[in-house]
């Protein structure tokens, strides 16, 4: 009853908050164990003597895995509801975690990824949900808020793998079961606070017998242009700024000198503004000026965000010690390993100063309002494209999608770092960028 009430007592261009607010405070949880582990992983794999190209492969591992799995996932929840499969996607994110946590080799390091990827449909089922629960009117700031949850998430994930790392002397598996915590965590809520939000009385018949997975589903969802170039858009969008993401630690360690604790500074600077952006501003944004022109925004703040972090000046932190990091690098206790495994190339301390690090802490602002605009928007105009009984599987699309691209990225990125040098790659995502920003205007329609 409360639900069919919902819309006679709140207007149609609001958002109705109570709705969505175990969605959002789920994901939140849900991604704080996730963005604790980030900032750590290229890291991690260097402390096993992990090249960067191998650091990309591991990387793209996760997103490889999700792109099998997120459309079957995200079919699934339009038939039997998103309850049941964001529980049974959060529980392998746990198994991955554990795994992590018990990780001494590259090898189970592979395996956690693996695991964690097939089973990482949460965001996308969350989506599903906001969708679900919202109007054309408030979709995009629905999707938005799910956004500014990873915001907050990049802002409070740093800070607590700095406060893990220095408790414990950087001891990462201390970190992994910080995020197994959290994953659990998201577990108890979904089962005891999350309300399905799939309404079966509206179709049954069809929600029982629609199948997982077809290819004729998939060439059906295909023939639509618009949600055919969308899927187009999220996945180069996701290519350059999915690279920017997953290597970023190691472009930081490489031309900054700065190691994981140092580099959580940053990524609390792009949650803030990701947080402000998506909470405070994407929502007034779609209303007073439209989802096109909000993708198209992104597309271009992104490309110069990239394009700046290119740039940035090889000058290590004016604090950088070459025998600090190493000794960071090389962890303590039982898991340390030997220096001469790690195979980065870090900067000489004779070049310090401020300026390398000020310019990458602007380059980020674009980067960041760029990339916390893009994906919301993108999404909200897929499921607007969407017949509402396939929203599931169409934003499911968009999820491999963007999990292809997420697989792609780190190996691109990775080579082009090893072979051509740490700003090539961010130039490279730059140019992606700015091509898509030229054709976009003449696809993407008012």
């Amino acid at each position: 009853m409360a639900d069919a009430a919902t819309p006679q007592t709140l207007p149609e261009d609001k958002l109705d908050f109570k709705r969505i607010l175990p969605i959002l405070v789920i994901v939140l949880v849900d991604l704080m164990g996730l963005t604790v582990i980030i900032p750590l992983l290229p890291l991690y794999a260097a402390r096993f003597g992990a090249e960067p190209i191998v650091v990309g492969i591991l990387q793209a591992t996760y997103p490889l895995m999700q792109f099998l799995g997120a459309p079957i996932l995200g079919r699934l929840s339009d038939r039997f509801g998103r309850k049941p499969v964001l529980i049974a996607s959060q529980i392998g994110t746990l198994s991955g975690f554990i795994l992590l946590g018990f990780a001494n080799s590259l090898f189970l390091l592979f395996i956690s990824r693996i695991i964690d990827g097939l089973s990482g449909a949460n965001i996308a089922t969350a989506q599903a949900s906001i969708a679900d629960s919202t109007n054309e009117k408030t979709r995009t700031q629905g999707l938005g808020l799910i956004g500014a949850a990873f915001g907050v998430g990049f802002v409070l994930g740093p800070i607590l793998a700095f406060i893990v790392l220095a408790a414990t002397g950087q001891n990462y598996q201390a970190v992994a079961w910080t995020a197994s915590l959290f994953s659990l965590t998201s577990i108890l809520l979904t089962t005891f606070w999350f309300k399905e939000t799939v309404n079966e009385t509206e179709n049954p018949e069809a929600s029982r017998k629609r199948r997982p997975f077809s290819f004729g589903a998939l060439r059906a969802a295909m023939d639509r242009p618009a949600i055919v170039f969308l899927v187009v858009v999220m996945f180069f969008y996701q290519v350059a700024f999915g690279g920017y993401e997953q290597l970023f630690s190691l472009f930081t360690l490489t031309r900054l000198g700065m190691d994981a604790r140092d580099t959580s500074g940053l990524f609390m600077l792009a949650g803030v503004l990701i947080i402000v952006v998506q909470a405070g501003l994407v929502g007034r944004w779609s209303k007073s000026k439209g989802d096109r022109w909000l993708a198209l925004m992104g597309i271009g703040t992104l490309a110069i965000g990239l394009i700046g972090t290119a740039l940035t000046p090889p000058m290590p932190v004016p604090w950088y010690e070459k025998a600090r990091v190493l000794e960071s690098l090389a962890g303590e206790g039982e898991y340390r390993v030997s220096m001469q495994n790690i195979n980065i190339e870090l900067p000489e301390e004779s070049a310090r100063g401020w300026f390398g690090i000020v310019w990458l802490a602007i380059a980020s602002i674009p980067a960041a309002i760029g990339g916390g605009t893009l994906h919301p928007a993108v999404n909200s105009l897929i499921s607007k494209a969407s017949d509402k009984a396939e929203v599931g599987g169409m934003l499911g699309l968009s999820a491999a999608a963007y999990s292809a691209a997420n697989a792609i990225a780190p190996l691109f990125y990775g080579a082009l770092f090893q072979w051509l040098g740490a700003p090539v790659p961010f130039l490279a995502g730059g140019a992606i960028l700015l091509i898509l920003f030229i054709f976009a205007p003449r696809v993407i329609k008012h």
